[in-house]
Formats: structure tokens, C-alpha cells, sequence
């Protein structure tokens, strides 16, 4: 956040001190959101983020006792996603590809027992390891959209980002954070280093795509795969007795 001694706050209203000062929170947001579309850059997110943000300075309550950087995160984020929503930003080509690896998925599991890994979707397919990545990434910008014809219920979970519904601090959320913790050690190095620096340090897709030396929409591939390995691996450790 801007420090509220900052010159560019000089004589600004409490709504516009709010707004400047937490335009890096904006850009924070956005930033690590793992996007890709090809109708949307991220300028337009940040756009529809402000909006948002200005949302948020319109109508918080410092009575409520709700920190406004935590009230402006919600109102940022769910500004961003509805107007991802509101556009049909999957063309029909990439939608049906999404449809097709759903349908992949879920017949190698009836058949394997297992989700399949993304070396098997490209086997089954025919797609080349990086067509799987291209559309991984897309039906994981669908899913956090939750678009009605985004990926279905088990192709969305295997994206999303691994949790424990048990409180923090239980024994069953101390179970899983280590079979995590063990799950992220099994993965491809570059995947591996992915997470850890988009979760373990919290750096933006930008930053991370100047540590690896690759392009952002790299990046963002490389993320939705990672993700969907962890959670492919999770099942099956905690499946496994």
C-alpha cells in the first residue's frame, strides 16, 4: 500500500486517499490472477478491477471493524470476475477443445481408476504436450470464472488450488498440508518451481516469468499443469491406505 505521507495523497478526499492507496493491491490482484484469453489482455483487467476498487471506497464502513485492503480484495477480485463472465471470452474453438479434455479425463479415469496425468491426455488425444498445456490453462481460467460452460465439477477440482475443508491447526488439516508438502517435492522441477514461487513467495506471474526467462502466458501454463498434477497426485496419496 501507498504511504498515507505520500505527496500524490496531498489534499485528496478520504474516498480518493483510499483508491490511490491501494492501486498496488489492484495491481497485486491482477498480477497473479492465471488468466489467459485471447479477447482479454491484462490491461482490461485492471480496468475492470478499479471499477472494483472504486466500488469498494464507495461503500466501505470503517464501523464494521473490516480492514478496507480485505474489503477492496473481495470487491476487486469479484469485479474482475464478472465481467469475465459477462464476455464470451472462450471462442468456440478453445471451448469445445476444454469440452474434449474433460471428456479425456474422465473416461481414463473410469477406465484407470485414476485421473491421468498430462503426458497420458496427450497420448490419448493426440495433442502435443504443449496443445494440453494451451488447453489446461484455458479450462483453469474458465473454472475460476465458474462460466457455465466452463469444465465440469472433476476436471474443475483437479485445477483448483489444493485445500483442506478441516480448520486450521486439526489433525486432518496437518495430515494434508504434508501430503502436499510431499506431492510438490514429486513435481517436474519447473513446475515445482512454479508453485513455490507463486504460493511460498507470492510473486506475480510477471516476476516469475523474468526468474524462469519464458513469457508470462508461459508461465500461466505452466501453473494450471502444475496444478493439475498436484491435485492428480493428492488424489491418489490420499486415496491410497
Amino acid at each position: 500500500m501507498v504511504d498515507p505521507d505520500d505527496p500524490i495523497l496531498e489534499g485528496a478526499s478520504p474516498r480518493d486517499t483510499l483508491i490511490l492507496g491501494h492501486i498496488p493491491l489492484l495491481h497485486h490482484i491482477v498480477g497473479r490472477m492465471n488468466f489467459e484469453s485471447g479477447g482479454l489482455d491484462r490491461d482490461d483487467l485492471y480496468g475492470f478491477g478499479m471499477l472494483g476498487l472504486i466500488a469498494a471506497a464507495d461503500s466501505w464502513e470503517e464501523s464494521r471493524g473490516l480492514k478496507f485492503s480485505t474489503y477492496a480484495y473481495t470487491k476487486i477480485r469479484g469485479a474482475i470476475l464478472d465481467e469475465i463472465r459477462r464476455m464470451d471470452f472462450l471462442p468456440r474453438g478453445r471451448r469445445e477443445k476444454v469440452r474434449e479434455l474433460d471428456k479425456v479425463v474422465r473416461e481414463l479415469e473410469h477406465r484407470n481408476g485414476y485421473a491421468p496425468a498430462p503426458e497420458e491426455i496427450a497420448d490419448a488425444v493426440g495433442w502435443s504436450p504443449d496443445e494440453v498445456d494451451d488447453v489446461l490453462c484455458q479450462a483453469h481460467s474458465a473454472a475460476q470464472s465458474s462460466l457455465d460452460e466452463g469444465p465440469d465439477a472433476q476436471l474443475a477440482a483437479l485445477l483448483s488450488d489444493p485445500k483442506c475443508d478441516s480448520p486450521s491447526g486439526s489433525a486432518e488439516w496437518e495430515e494434508t498440508r504434508q501430503k502436499l508438502a510431499d506431492v510438490i517435492l514429486q513435481l517436474p522441477d519447473q513446475e515445482k518451481t512454479v508453485i513455490t514461487l507463486y504460493y511460498g513467495e507470492e510473486l506475480m506471474l510477471k516476476e516469475i516469468s523474468g526468474i524462469l526467462g519464458v513469457t508470462e502466458s508461459r508461465v500461466s501454463q505452466i501453473h494450471s499443469r502444475a496444478l493439475y498434477r498436484l491435485n492428480q497426485k493428492l488424489s491418489e496419496v490420499i486415496e491410497t491406505p
